[in-house]
Parts: C-alpha cells; structure tokens; sequence
C-alpha cells in the first residue's frame, strides 16, 4: 500500500532530522503535531543535498549530485520517488504548493558548494545566501501559514532574515571546518588566514540586524508554528552570544557549541516566555 510506503518515509525524514541534529529536532517537536512532519520532510531534503557537496569526499560528490537532482524532478513530476527522503519531500511541496523556484534556488546554492570556494562580493554572497537559507525557511514558512497567501506575504521578509541570521551564525561557528577541511570562504572582504576582533564584530552586527528583522516575524506566527521557530531562535542567538565573547583566534581554531544543560535551560526558558505571552 502507498500509505505504508509514505509512512515509512515519513519515519525515515523525522530519523534524518533526529540523527543529524538534535538541537533542530527539539525545536521542531516544539512545533503543533499536524505542522511537524512536514518540516521534517524539508529539513531531511536540505539535509541530503548539504551531505553530498560537504561530507562525501572519497566519492564523485558532482556524479551523486547529479543523479541526487534527476530523481529529485522525478519525485516533483511523479509524485513517488524510492528514495524515501525524496518521497516524503515531493508530498509537502504539493501538499503546500511550494514553488519549484524556490527549489531550484536551493539546489543551485548546493551546486555551487561543489567547486566555487570564495565569495568576493556581497551580491555572489548574498545570492548563496539565498539559496542556501532563505528558501528553506519561505519553505517552512508555507507549511506555517497553510495556504494563507496574504500572511505569507506578510512575514516573508522576516522569514527569509532569520533564515540568513542562521546560516551567518553557522558559517562563523563552522569557520575551521569550511576553511580548513572543505577550503570554502564564505564572507566577502574578510580575510579569514587572520581574522580579527573588528571584522568579526562587523559579521556579528549583521547576524544582530538580521535576527532582530526575523523575530518581528516570530511575533505574527500562527500558534502552531510561533513556540518552536522561537526556541529555534533563542538557540541559535545563544550560539551568537558565545561567538561574540569567543576571541576571533580561537573561533578559527574550534567549533563553538551549547552544552546540553544549557539547551535544556534555554528551553526552559523559551516555554516559560511562551505560556505567560510574552512572545
């Protein structure tokens, strides 16, 4: 029976999530129950792509990028795909009209990780950006206001902001593994063999302007959605907090993390602010 099968998938995109990323898995299980499979489904697509262009190295990453996105349109025009991932993703872009557009973005973004390794100016950067965060979280922001044009229309702009505060937070606390490892330089003007304290507290005001614009949008969420995009987002600016304290030295010399006690105690917290409406 197909509904086995979508079953089975669905199982797979929640383990991908669960397995990958416990700190995002949190978040989504903080999300209403008829919302969270869905974005599980996205992030076990995102998830898949991102693997293939950073992670696959004793493969031929371009050749399994290549059949990655053949049945990836396969799954798009069929409705089915085998890859389970695939499968379950393909059933929430038709199920919320999701935007090939907005797809193809993030899967040019994806490509371009296979062999460009600098960005030398703020247009190819922010254009990355895009692609590589934005859409995922105007994805997200579909399964959020459920058909709701005007709404998603209202918060996109904020949608997309806190979408580029997560993926700047990332490339600051991944700086090590992207320079060092996969030879990538994802901040233009920003000589990375000797960053200093004034060209990090320059990309830590930018990720500051661009959380500031997503957590206006955070306030006019559906009730299904607002709880976990905010424990999302308190995660994520605890990250930046410790970047920011973090001497420019040793972020490129270590990867920054939130140890789990403090995770608990920020979720704590997220709660706490969310049942007395203070979001």
């Amino acid at each position: 029976m197909k509904s086995l099968f979508d079953k089975i998938s669905f199982d797979c995109s929640r383990n991908v999530t669960q397995s990958y990323s416990t700190s995002f898995s949190v978040a989504v299980k903080m999300l209403a129950p008829n919302i969270r499979q869905d974005i599980y489904n996205i992030y076990g697509f995102v998830r898949f792509a991102d693997e293939i262009v950073d992670t696959f190295h004793d493969y031929d990453k371009e050749k399994l990028f290549e059949m990655f996105e053949k049945d990836l349109e396969s799954a798009l025009e069929k409705k089915i795909s085998l890859n389970p991932v695939l499968n379950s993703f393909q059933h929430t872009v038709h199920k919320y009209n999701i935007p090939k557009t907005m797809i193809d973005s993030f899967m040019g973004s994806m490509k371009l990780d296979l062999q460009k390794t600098e960005y030398k100016s703020f247009e190819e950067y922010n254009e990355y950006i895009y692609g590589s965060a934005d859409v995922v979280g105007l994805m997200c922001l579909k399964v959020f206001v459920n058909g709701d044009d005007t709404k998603f229309s209202e918060l996109k702009h904020a949608a997309m902001r806190l979408g580029s505060a997560f993926q700047k937070v990332n490339f600051l606390r991944d700086l090590k593994t992207d320079y060092e490892e996969l030879n990538r330089t994802y901040f233009p003007n920003t000589d990375l063999s000797c960053l200093d304290e004034c060209s990090k507290q320059d990309i830590i005001r930018e990720i500051e302007a661009d959380f500031e614009a997503g957590f206006q949008g955070i306030l006019k969420l559906p009730l299904e959605a607002k709880f976990g995009v905010y424990t999302a987002y308190v995660y994520y600016k605890k990250l930046l907090s410790k970047l920011k304290k973090t001497p420019s030295v040793e972020i490129k010399n270590t990867r920054i993390r939130v140890p789990d006690y403090e995770k608990f105690g920020l979720l704590a917290k997220c709660y706490v602010n969310y049942r007395l409406n203070l979001l």
